[in-house]
């Protein structure tokens, strides 16, 4: 399967632009070719789709529509996606290197699941009201925002993006979106289906670059109300501060280093079932990735051993190859960053149990092998830095109390597995646990949107899900109506 050359501009007021910023190649990871161009967007053209979203906004439809009406123009989004399925998992893959049908049948029908619920959740989402004996009635009114600006990162930029489009969108919201540079090829086919589905004009912009030239315009600008960003905690922390100089709102989304505890209790065959997609899907890329494998001795042994040997037989292979588990890294930095990690974690007496070196047969592409390394302890870089990569580390310990401890001993907090059959380890662990989510028994399968997803210490601010995006996404206003006035003070009165 291949992809034509993209040429990929900034989508403002219902159209793309002519190409005029600065030309930055899009990469694919899986031979590095050039899959496209992206044109990249100054200052002046940001401020133009930001103008375009705050006209939408002041005097377009999209505010001004009931519920009833954005549900239908929900529905023909969801059929747009549906029939061009096949060609956004393509343009996905061709820029990120996630296998086709990791693209085609686990990460892109989320939009699909995105627009279903945020399609139905507010319109039975209700307000806080009271009345007081007939002598007042006190009530909430919500109002949309205005135009917000909204970040997807490079391991899933049309998903993570779908989230935040369709949230804000339900809540009356016109929005600037952005991605990586490096992977704007499915978003921006997908901001265009969006249009082509009845969207009105400037509602949903977008905008492509560098984050210090693209993601620093945008965030800015003075008209943007909001940012809602997933991605990396270094490049939050700009986006805080330079949101922070408006006083504008922030939802962020970042990394993770997670704990992945296995008990003695647990069925240990579903543990290590789990423990592997944890931690390589994506070739590890995902912010939930289950990175550290924290062990109670009686099990460590046997456990690592099968891990390691199950991670040595991952198929890693070209993207669009039958029966391929992993793809390459999304770019060359990532792979890069790997192998630094792994040089410095052997430095550190790290034991590489599997993996630990690029995939055999490619000569081009940014392939590596699925890595297995036991760390002496939780204090080495590579238990305490996000790699972002197909890398799991292993920490042993004797007790439930010193797993816990090595959970929370780190600056991250966004999800957290346990594995156990004991209910009392699983609910001290859910209680003690520093992160947004513990899954117990279970991996991470799907963000169900009706709860708060998001993280502590590091790993964010803010929440995702329908309860925290309806707040964040809208101004309330309480209203309080006399019905009948009591007797009030006559200042002055001779």
């Amino acid at each position: 399967m291949t992809v034509a050359h993209q040429t990929v501009t900034s989508f403002i007021d219902g159209a793309f632009v002519p190409a005029r910023g600065e030309p930055l190649a899009i990469v694919n990871p899986a031979d590095e070719s050039i899959a496209g161009t992206l044109h990249e967007a100054d200052e002046a053209e940001v401020a133009a789709a930001v103008d375009g979203a705050a006209r939408a906004f002041r005097s377009g439809p999209w505010p001004r529509m009931v519920m009833a009406e954005r549900r239908k123009v929900f529905q023909r989004i969801i059929e747009a996606v549906r029939d061009n399925m096949d060609e956004l998992a393509a343009l996905e893959t061709a820029a990120t290197g996630q296998p086709i049908h990791y693209s085609r049948f686990i990460q892109l029908p989320r939009i699909i699941a995105n627009f279903e619920f945020y399609a139905e959740w507010p319109a039975y989402a209700l307000e806080t009201a009271t009345s007081e004996r007939g002598r007042s009635l006190r009530y909430v009114l919500r109002e949309p925002l205005g135009p917000v600006a909204l970040i997807s990162p490079s391991n899933a930029p049309t998903a993570l993006a779908s989230t935040k489009v369709a949230a804000a969108l339900a809540f009356g919201n016109t929005c600037v979106v952005k991605t990586s540079e490096n992977t704007p090829m499915a978003l921006a086919r997908f901001v265009q289906l969006l249009h082509e589905a009845g969207v009105p004009e400037g509602v949903v912009n977008m905008v492509n670059g560098r984050g210090q030239v693209t993601g620093d315009a945008l965030v800015r600008h003075p008209a943007i109300k909001a940012v809602s960003f997933t991605g990396g905690t270094a490049t939050a922390r700009h986006i805080a501060a330079a949101a922070g100089q408006g006083l504008k709102r922030v939802d962020l989304e970042l990394g993770g280093k997670s704990a992945n505890i296995v008990m003695p209790s647990a069925d240990l065959d579903k543990a290590l079932d789990a423990a592997l997609i944890a931690v390589f899907t994506n070739s590890g890329q995902q912010c939930f990735a289950g990175s550290r494998l924290v062990l109670h001795r009686s099990i460590a042994e046997d456990f690592l051993g099968r891990f390691a040997e199950r991670a040595d037989a991952i198929r890693v292979g070209h993207p669009y190859e039958e029966g391929v588990e992993n793809g390459p890294l999304a770019h060359a930095n990532s792979y890069r960053r790997v192998e630094r990690m792994i040089a410095e974690a052997r430095e550190d007496g790290c034991a590489v149990l599997a993996g630990g070196r690029r995939a055999d047969g490619f000569d081009k592409g940014y392939y590596y092998r699925p890595t297995v390394l036991r760390a002496p302890s939780n204090d080495v870089r590579i238990c305490q830095e996000e790699v972002f990569g197909p890398v799991a580390a292993a920490i042993v310990v004797d007790s439930l109390d010193e797993a816990i401890a090595v959970a929370n001993g780190s600056r991250y907090g966004l999800v957290s597995y346990v594995w156990t059959n004991d209910l009392r380890e699983a609910m001290r662990a859910a209680e003690s646990i520093e992160a947004g989510w513990v899954h117990v028994n279970t991996p991470m399968l799907a963000l169900d949107p009706r709860f708060p997803f998001g993280g502590y210490k590091e790993s964010g601010v803010g929440r995702d899900g329908a309860p925290a995006a309806r707040s964040f996404f809208t101004e309330e206003k309480t209203v309080n109506y006399a019905m009948q006035l009591p007797p009030l003070p006559q200042l002055g009165k001779v």
